[in-house]
Formats: C-alpha cells, structure tokens, sequence
C-alpha cells in the first residue's frame, strides 16, 4: 500500500514538474516591437490586411503567420499570406460571405477576394494521450503516428508549438504591429538553421511529408539543417509511401518547379528522400553520379530554374518528359530484346510500364501523361524531315517541347549525330519559307537516318510474307 501510494505522489510530482518546464517554455516568448523589425503594411496583401482587422473588430484575435512573416523579415516578397486566428471555422464563416471551409484533417477557411485567396486557421491545439470517445471525430492517428484527423483547437502558444518550422512560427500583429516569438524561430532565421519543433521523429511520424518541407526550405532559403532535425531523415523516409499519391505529386511541384529544384534535387538524394518520389529514375543512379540520366535530370531541373527566375513559364509535363527519358528508353531496349518486337511497338509498350510505375508513386493526372506521351513519341518523328513531314511537325501542339528535349538530349549525350539534328531544326523554325524549302532539297545529301531491321510478319497459317505467294 506504501508504495502505490509513494508511486502515486510520484507521479503527480513528475506531472507536476511538466506542467512548470511547459510554464517556462511559453514564458519564452519573445515580442519584437515596431522599432526592431522591417515589416511595414505597405508590403502586405491588402486583403490579408481586411481580414485581419475584420477579426479584431469583431473581438478575435488574429495574426499574420507562417511564411508571408518569414520573407517579410528576410525582405523577400511573399507569394500568399496566411492569417490565423482564436475564431473558429464556423465563427468565420458567419463572419465573412465570401468564405468557405475546406480540409479534412484539419479545418480552414478561405476567405475569396478574387483570383487572390486568404487562408485563415484556428489555433490548434495539442493532442491528449488518451482522447476521450467523443473526440475522436476531432483527432485521429494511425498506428504508424501519422496524424489522420486533427481538428483541436488551442491557445496562440499551443498554435506556435505545433507548427512545424521556427522559422514558420512568427506572429505579425496589425493591433500592435509586433512580432511574437514563441520558439526561437527569430533567431534561427538571422542564423540561417532550419529547424523543427518538438521531437524530430514524432513530428515526421505525425506527416511525413515534413521532411520533404525541411528539405524545400533549407534549398530555397539557402539555410542549413540543424543536426537533430536532420538525423531520422534517411531512416523515416519510406514513410512517404504511406503518403496518397495524389499529394506526393502535389508536392513535387513545389519541391522542383519553384525555382530551386537543382539544390532541392541534391538535398533529396543527400537524405534519401528521392526514391519514395522517383523509384524508377533512382533504379538508375550510378555511383559517379554521370550518367547521360543524371545529367539530364541535373540540365533540366537547372533550366527550369533558369525560366522560373526570368518569370518565363514551366510545363510539369517537359519536366517529366525529360527526367524519364532514358529509364523508357532503357525499358524499350529490354522489351525489344526480349520480345523481339520492332522498335516503334516496344517504345510504346516501354511509355506505358514507365508511366504507370511513375503514377504509382506520384499520381500524375492524365492530362500531363498524355503531353509526356506526345513529347516522347515526336522524338522518334525529329529525324524524318523530307518532303512535308518537316512542316506537318512542325504544326504539332508539342513541337517545341519535343524539340527542347532534343536538344537536351544532344547537349547530355554530347552526340555529334543529334547535335546536327537540333542544330538543323533550330535553324528551319526560324528560316524563311524559301530557305526552309532549300534546307529540305539539300537533305538529300545527309545519310539516310539508320532504321531497324523489322521481323518479316507471318501471316495466319505461319507462313511469312517473304515467302508467300502473294509477296
């Protein structure tokens, strides 16, 4: 009896102690007033400001939060601004006619203001150990930690230490115009270290895609990852196969077509984050790191940044085209050795196991695959160029597209064949018509392009065509 009753008060005493780290922790916080810091209104969304001030006037408190603070104290401009606020989803509403909820595991609002949409959060709250029956429509998670529900709300301090970045966990008040500090995430951001809060492995249990935004933001703000944050990494990141494929795919473009995709790329295989998202291109990673596929991946992904700096447009569609490439046409090969089909029958064949494999990783929507499919096939049209063919290819949707990937494909390969080929083309887009048609004449003088030996095709009976009488 004694000593239930001593394992008892040894317990309240441990609770106890928790509860004051807990105390001792929030009185961390930390508010930088107008003076100290450079965030002006003048640089915030003017509907971001509307929503703000309309949660304060009805008597909420609300926020500026997440990465819009962060690159206004970086001086960057931020692509979207997120508010976050002690209202609830349904006190939003009521609040604002042009809002609307969305979200499953957690509930947001979406206040419309045209093309431009304001994402306003509740603060969450912490999870309990053991949530009562009534709750578990609020909270959920899987055996293996990942978190499948998580409507609890909470306090502004709950909110700060359940977010996943410091650097993400800045607070922009218009009431005061300060800035709160709730985990340190001021000074990580003036030292460059990206770091998550609270417990590393926990958190990427909870979502692993965490450690994809780890990965992102330290690649796209050139900072470095702190040591604790870092270690699970390589041994959490099968997890992303319980990740639905859907948003795997989703956060791929962000991860490759922000414009920092190269260090984003290099930061992926450094932390073995690549092969959840890319088996079939990791299955061909070679030890040097030089093969013609890397360094098509590594030219296409540094192009791609290029376009994104100079605000030219991107196609996910290139991109894919030309990271698959070669893992198609090494399946290509082996399916018309094995098979003993003609090359245009196995390429085809090779475009649908690739593909398919791809989307069981990334569900890549059919309207992409389809352009894939288009670039793929006109590189087998880019070297008959006689007659009419040249201009008929020319009217293709994907031409260009189709043509960029040739050239990439001479520039890796460093192939005197289709650097001709590219250079050729390069020239007829933008030749007048009659030196167009002078350009097609003086094709004859080329050699012929080289063509497969096709298999003589039998006919029903098993006799070949060759040696049919009808031949």
């Amino acid at each position: 009896m004694f000593t239930r009753v001593a394992n008892f008060c040894r317990k309240v005493l441990n609770r106890e102690d928790e509860a004051s780290v807990e105390v001792e922790e929030v009185s961390q916080m930390t508010i930088i007033p107008r003076e100290s810091h450079t965030i002006s209104r003048k640089d915030i969304s003017e509907n971001a400001l509307k929503v703000l001030y309309r949660l304060n006037k009805a008597g909420y408190e609300a926020y500026l939060v997440g990465g819009g603070v962060r690159d206004l104290l970086l001086g960057k401009k931020p692509k979207d601004f997120d508010v976050t606020t002690n209202a609830t989803p349904e006190q939003m509403r009521k609040l604002f006619r042009n809002c609307r909820l969305v979200g499953r595991r957690f509930r947001l609002a979406h206040v419309m203001f045209g093309p431009e949409v304001i994402e306003v959060a509740t603060f969450r709250g912490h999870h309990q150990e053991e949530a009562a029956e009534e709750d578990r429509n609020n909270s959920q998670r899987a055996q293996s930690g990942m978190l499948l529900r998580d409507n609890i709300f909470g306090t502004i301090e709950d909110d700060a230490q359940r977010r996943d970045l410091t650097i993400n966990s800045l607070y922009y008040s218009v009431a005061d115009f300060t800035v709160r500090d709730y985990v340190g995430g001021l000074k990580d951001l003036q030292q460059g270290i990206v770091r998550l809060i609270g417990n590393p492995e926990t958190r990427y249990r909870e979502d692993p895609v965490r450690m994809l935004r780890v990965v992102r933001f330290a690649a796209r703000l050139e900072m470095t990852i702190a040591a604790e944050t870092a270690e699970p990494i390589p041994r959490l990141a099968t997890l992303l196969h319980d990740i639905p494929p859907a948003r795997l795919f989703e956060e791929s473009l962000k991860l490759l077509q922000t414009g920092y995709g190269y260090s984003t790329y290099l930061k992926l295989r450094e932390y073995q984050l690549f092969q959840p998202l890319f088996p079939i291109i990791t299955r061909y990673f070679t030890e040097q790191g030089d093969s013609a596929m890397e360094r098509m991946v590594s030219q296409v992904l540094k192009n791609t940044d290029n376009r994104i700096h100079n605000q030219m447009r991107v196609n996910p569609a290139f991109l894919f085209a030309a990271m698959f490439w070669y893992p198609q046409n090494e399946t290509a090969q082996r399916i018309a050795q094995e098979g003993g089909l003609v090359w245009y029958d196995a390429f085809a064949l090779a475009m649908n196991d690739v593909l398919d494999e791809a989307c069981r990783a990334l569900a890549i929507p059919k309207r992409i695959t389809t352009l894939v499919r288009d670039i793929w096939q006109l590189q087998l049209r880019m070297s008959r160029r006689h007659g009419k063919r040249a201009w008929k290819l020319m009217e293709h949707p994907k031409f260009r597209a189709a043509y960029d990937l040739l050239a990439l494909r001479a520039e890796v390969e460093n192939n005197s064949e289709l650097q001709r080929l590219a250079a050729w083309w390069g020239e007829f887009q933008v030749a007048a018509p009659p030196q167009q048609k002078n350009m097609l004449n003086n094709l004859g003088d080329d050699p012929a392009p080289r063509r497969r030996a096709r298999r003589p095709r039998k006919r029903p009976g098993g006799q070949s065509r060759e040696n049919s009488g009808n031949a």
